[in-house]
This record gives C-alpha cells, structure tokens and sequence, in this order.
C-alpha cells in the first residue's frame, strides 16, 4: 500500500514495539479516570509553543494524593517540584507540561487552581509539579508567549479519550533526532495472569541521538544523526524530554520510581544520546483507589516485588512506542527567529516506510 507522507500513529506504519498488546486507545487515557488537556500556541511569526496538562483522577488531587516516583537520568532540566516528590512519594497536583521559560507561570497557574478547588480554603502549601524541554529552536521562547490562560484552559478542558499527538500542546515548537518532534502516547495492557494492570505513558520529545524505530536505525540509514560527522544534515543531541507514566496497579512510591527508571529504557531503545545538555525525566504515578494518600489515610496496599517485572517491561514497550508516535504525528512547523527562517521538518513517512522494505 502506498504511504503518503502524512501524520499518522507508528502502527498504521508497521511498528509496532514488544510484546504486550496496547489498550483501547493506545493512550495514557487508558488508564480510567485519567484526563489530558492541551492548548497549542501559534502566533505571529515565531511563537510555537504550548502546554500540556496530565490529572491523574476526577477528584481533588490534593486531598487524594497519588503516590508517585521519578527519575532524572540526566538532570540539565528546570522541573518543578521534584524534591518534595522525592521526599514523600506522592503527587499533589496536576502535571503540565510546557517550555523551559514558562514554568514560573506553571507553577503560579497550578496553586491558582488548586487553592480555589472546593475543600481547599485553608491550603497554605501547594507542591506544583511542572516539566518542561526548551523548543527555543522553533520559538521565540523569551517572547514568553504561553500565559497563565493558556495553563488554566489546558486544565479546565482536560478530558478522558483519544489524546492528541505530534506538534500540539507542549510539543508545538520541540524537536526529536533533527525533525519535529511533539507529543506522543501509547499504552499497554497486562493479561489478566500478570495482574491486568494497565500502564500508559506520554513523552514530551524533543531530544536526539541517532532514531530507532522498533529496531530500525533510521537515522543511521537517513544519514541524520548525532556525531554522524560527514551527514548532510547532522542532527543535534541536545535537548530534553519528559515521560509522564501512569498506572492502575497499586503501586508504591518505591515501586513507582523503580517504573519510572525502566521508563528510560524506553527512550534508549529509541537511539537517545542522553546528553550532557539534555534533561531527561520520567514520572511515574498509581492511581489505584487503595493507594491514594490524604487526612489520616495512607496506602493499603503494594504489588509485590517479585511481580514487577510484567510491569517493567510494558512501561518500556508504551514509551518506545510514543516517541515513534509523537514523530509519526509531528508536522512541519516553520517560523522565523531574528530575521531568519527556521523549519522544523517532519519525519519523512514515505521514506521511512521505504527502508522497512525488502531490497
């Protein structure tokens, strides 16, 4: 079948990574209760950029704190609110997502929200969590052009179903292995036998090395890759990304952070180059009901050590799979930085699909 070089999910391509199936959407909105919101911001010639909003469940998340845990595997980044995650294993607000410079209105939007949740009125402490990659090479991030709008309405119309991928959100203006990158989601979904559990993931791309696509070294065979010194267009390494896991099983915080390091080996298998300019995070949270934490309730249950491992293994198969999707979907985004156009181009699909071809 002919392939037009148009945005479309890694599995209409024929990549379609590990071995466990995916859930019904594919998306980190597999897992029930979860809701993502997204504004994307396209203005004039050069602001592209946006915000990306993650709530774990339809309650307070303040008074029903999810346990979480995260891991930095390489820690040039400016995420908000990581010590207190650290220190207590628990998530007490939203997640958004956004560019590097607008964190501080983030986090201002994020204790906005969350102080005037009903339930909130004597609040006088608020955790933000806020991550972030630099998409300065498509945006005229100092413009400071997301607002503290721009991160309300991207809460207030979160919604359960199909998330949407590529160049949207806090993906508009990033870029992965020297074309556009964006944002990208996938799930898995554990037999009945390893638990049932549904894991969902959402990456933020905007990092490079040399592509792989579900073992595919693309970039390599594209000739676009980091330290590919004699390439005709040499991709750069430096930048970040932002993988945000989700899950039904009741985990603990400890557990939750163990998920969240094998969350790398899902950007590794994606020819990263963890660079020395690049921040690379993973968060992981459990939404079960008997693990949420408030007023004098702690968790009551932990899915034992010795079954983990199912879990390890889908976490890393779901971020694998929504980078390819974030690239699959990204489209061209232009823009002009100080008199100078500047194209972020698309993952060229046809040739992609050409490569996976018998000669």
């Amino acid at each position: 079948m002919p392939v037009k070089d148009a945005p479309t999910r890694a599995r209409a391509l024929g990549f379609a990574p590990g071995i466990f199936a995916p859930g019904p959407l594919n998306a980190i909105t597999d897992v029930a209760g979860l809701r993502v919101g997204q504004v994307t911001v396209m203005e004039g010639e050069a602001m592209r950029t946006g915000v990306t909003a993650i709530l774990p469940h339809p309650g307070n998340p303040f008074a029903e704190r999810v346990p979480a845990g995260l891991f930095a595997m390489n820690g040039y980044g400016k995420m908000a609110g990581v010590t207190q995650i650290q220190e207590l294993g628990e998530l007490e607000t939203p997640i958004l997502l956004t560019n590097t410079l607008a964190v501080g209105r983030a986090v201002e939007a994020l204790v906005d929200w969350t102080l005037a949740l009903p339930g909130n009125e004597s609040v006088r402490s608020v955790n933000a969590v806020v991550g972030e990659t630099n998409d300065g090479r498509l945006n005229d991030i100092r413009a400071r052009g997301v607002t503290h709008q721009h991160m309300l309405k991207a809460l207030a119309q979160a919604s359960e179903g199909p998330v949407a991928e590529g160049s949207v959100g806090a993906g508009t203006g990033t870029m992965a292995f020297g074309w556009k990158g964006g944002i990208g989601t996938s799930s898995r979904h554990l037999p009945t036998a390893l638990g049932g559990w549904m894991v969902g993931a959402l990456v933020q791309a905007n990092y490079g090395g040399a592509l792989v696509m579900d073992g595919l070294p693309v970039g390599r065979l594209l000739k676009k890759y980091y330290l590919a010194e004699h390439a005709a267009e040499q991709a750069d390494a430096d930048g970040s990304v932002m993988v945000v896991v989700a899950t039904d099983a009741p985990l603990s915080d400890r557990n939750l952070q163990r998920l969240a390091r094998r969350a790398m080996g899902g950007i590794a298998r994606t020819g990263a180059a963890f660079s020395d300019g690049s921040g690379d995070y993973a968060l992981a949270f459990a939404t079960h009901p008997d693990v949420r934490r408030g007023a004098g309730r702690g968790a009551t249950l932990d899915w034992p050590n010795d079954r983990m491992s199912p879990l390890f293994v889908a976490v890393a198969e779901a971020v694998e799979e929504a980078v390819l999707n974030a690239l699959c979907q990204a489209t061209t985004v232009e823009s002009r930085l100080g008199g100078r156009r500047v194209m972020g181009k698309a993952l060229p699909l046809d040739q992609v699909t050409a490569l996976r071809r018998p000669a």
